[in-house]
């Protein structure tokens, strides 16, 4: 709610106002999770606009009845070869670079087979909305 009165808020008493709604959220999150208050306005007061949800692409690749998947070194995870949407990137061109950038295989997306809310299907849950576009893809080339 804070971010998007600064958005469209134009009283300056208003915009301090969600400012301080915008700290007490960020002391909650702090007493909550037991993390410094610095960091948690960087993970969560940064944004400006309208709040709306991350959107990233994830790569289906199949080759007979094996799926590739790529180690998420951060994590120590196995996952679809993806990753966040860049700007002036459509989800399909965002999906080809990524599973370039992951795997080293050139992939072409053949269709969208699910659009995702990551809360709903991934833990932990998380302050920020994430949604993630997954496509077949048929592999055109590359290396790994």
């Amino acid at each position: 709610m804070a971010q998007n009165g600064l958005k469209y808020g134009h009283d300056v008493f208003d915009r301090e106002r969600y400012e301080q709604i915008r700290q007490i959220a960020a002391e909650m999150m702090t007493a909550k999770t037991g993390m410094p208050i610095e960091k948690v306005k960087t993970l969560f007061c940064g944004d400006e606009g309208y709040q709306t949800p991350k959107i990233e692409t994830r790569a289906a690749i199949f080759k007979s009845d094996k799926i590739l998947l790529v180690h998420e070194k951060l994590t120590d995870d196995w996952s679809l070869p993806g990753g966040w949407c860049e700007a002036n990137l459509s989800t399909e061109e965002n999906c080809i670079k990524e599973a370039k950038e992951e795997s080293g295989r050139d992939v072409r997306p053949i269709k969208l087979i699910a659009l995702q809310d990551r809360n709903k299907h991934n833990k932990p849950i998380l302050a920020t909305g994430i949604m993630k576009a997954f496509y077949l893809c048929k592999v055109l080339g590359g290396e790994f």
